[in-house]
């Protein structure tokens, strides 16, 4: 796969500033005084207070959260701390420990046990009598008699072994294999949340950019509106153009408030989706001129077999269907015999004072013959599915094909957007200068001024929209070809 080549496109006069991707601001406890050092009570008061009270030493030590990230951070830390990353983790926990419990199967089993009992009989019970060979006559009564109690003492210990069991072997390694598929599954759910995290980065640059453009055009609002001011003191203006100044400019502000609040929102978006909490500063380390460009794209077939290869949803359901076809081998070899070894060891007695030695052991060679059909049932179903995973594996190779090569095109066209947006915002700024210049001259009123604002206040949104755009469809590009936590 060819490299990706990125620039950065040069920053515009619109308030953007270009901020480097390599600072960070760590919140560090404030250092301690010499006087608070020499005191001896105070140190010993506060150790007592951390002692009594755990939250506050657990605050001095948390780690802190780095307080501006660049576009890559954000990426990489929602792959690292979202919510849908610790449940994925905990699902390859548990089947971590399904495959150690159908591991376990293959080895002996081993129990011991102490009993001591004591147990009464009742003679008919027995179905048979006891008679006196001289004389014939029963010995116990024939409507029965009790014996016992009779005391017995049993000490010993069972083993049971498989030594061989092609089900159970099986069944361990389609276990294996489901781990393996929980595992690729943690990977598919970590580059979506990079992937989401990335989008959601844009669209706050794009949110501060705006905010930039407004306050930009409040600027040059209060320019025109002092210099209507001033005309009008001097005699050679008149009070609509100090209406219409003041008009526009309260305007501005109400877009100025509009663009703040979507910029907070956005913020308190990608805090959510990176894992950080709601109350924690962060800031944008890029601002939306700032972020790379590409300087040359990769070609469709590098970029598909990019996303074939290596996209880790992808990967997921080749991992998952190959869990399941593991476990249809599994229930296939249930059908094979099985071969134990059990064997039984003690010794028993009346007392402990006399305790005989016994044992009993034996191979067993068994075969399943019918079940009722519920193994063929089972089959089918582990078939069934594994149907059900190979198509919409199929499926998503397709999805990916038309995700790459739509975000190529959306690249190429928004590169293309972006270079004629940035021409007409260049056009607008010259528009609203000679507006100014005869407004200034007193040639012309400020309707021209207000006008040519208006249609950079247009431009300028145009061109964050562009930049936005082509951000966005960056960040689709290496969703797509499954790179979204590498992205710089």
């Amino acid at each position: 796969m060819s490299t990706m080549q990125y620039s950065n496109l040069p920053s515009q006069d619109d308030g953007d500033r270009t901020r480097s991707g390599t600072d960070r601001q760590l919140t560090l406890p404030a250092p301690v005084s010499p006087s608070f050092r020499r005191a001896g009570a105070i140190p010993a008061l506060a150790a007592l207070v951390l002692l009594m009270w755990p939250g506050v030493a657990q605050t001095q030590t948390a780690p802190t959260t780095p307080t501006r990230i660049t576009l890559g951070d954000a990426a990489r830390l929602a792959a690292r701390q979202n919510g849908a990353i610790e449940i994925s983790r905990a699902r390859v926990e548990q089947a971590e420990a399904r495959a150690t419990q159908r591991r376990g199967a293959l080895f002996p089993d081993l129990a011991g046990a102490v009993i001591q009992s004591g147990r009464t009989m009742n003679t008919a019970t027995f179905g048979f009598a006891f008679a006196n060979p001289v004389t014939g006559e029963p010995m116990m009564r024939p409507d029965g008699e009790l014996l016992g109690p009779i005391p017995t003492v049993d000490l010993r210990y069972r083993v049971q072994a498989p030594l061989f069991d092609l089900g159970k072997w099986g069944s361990w390694r389609a276990a294996q294999a489901s781990t393996s598929a929980a595992s690729a599954d943690v990977n598919a759910q970590a580059e979506g949340a990079a992937a989401t995290a990335a989008a959601v980065y844009v669209r706050a640059a794009r949110a501060e950019a705006q905010l930039s453009a407004r306050q930009a055009d409040s600027t040059l609002a209060a320019d025109l509106l002092r210099i209507a001011r001033d005309q009008l003191q001097a005699g050679v203006g008149i009070a609509l153009d100090v209406t219409r100044a003041e008009s526009q400019l309260a305007n501005v502000r109400a877009q100025i408030i509009i663009a703040r609040n979507e910029r907070d929102r956005t913020l308190l978006e990608l805090k959510r989706v990176t894992g950080v909490a709601a109350d924690a500063p962060l800031t944008l380390a890029d601002s939306l001129a700032g972020l790379p460009f590409f300087t040359a794209l990769p070609s469709a077939n590098e970029a598909l077999t990019a996303a074939l290869d290596t996209r880790a949803d992808v990967q997921a359901l080749k991992a998952q269907e190959f869990a399941q076809q593991q476990a249809a081998k599994a229930i296939r070899w249930e059908r094979a015999p099985q071969l134990g070894f059990t064997m039984d060891h003690g010794v028993v007695g009346r007392n402990y004072e006399r305790l005989l030695p016994t044992y009993t052991w034996g191979v067993q060679l068994s075969i399943g013959v019918f079940d009722g059909f519920r193994r063929e049932s089972r089959l089918e179903e582990q078939v069934a599915a594994a149907r059900e995973t190979e198509a919409r594996l199929r499926d998503l190779q397709a999805q990916s094909s038309l995700e790459v090569r739509a975000a190529l095109l959306d690249l190429s066209a928004t590169r293309e957007q972006v270079d004629a947006v940035a021409e007409r915002l260049r056009l607008a700024e010259q528009e609203v200068s000679q507006a100014q210049e005869r407004f200034r001259a007193g040639v012309a009123g400020n309707a021209d001024v207000i006008t040519a604002m208006l249609s950079l206040n247009q431009a300028r949104t145009l061109r964050n929209d562009a930049l936005a755009s082509y951000q966005s469809a960056r960040v689709s590009l290496a969703k797509a070809m499954g790179e979204a936590q590498k992205l710089p």
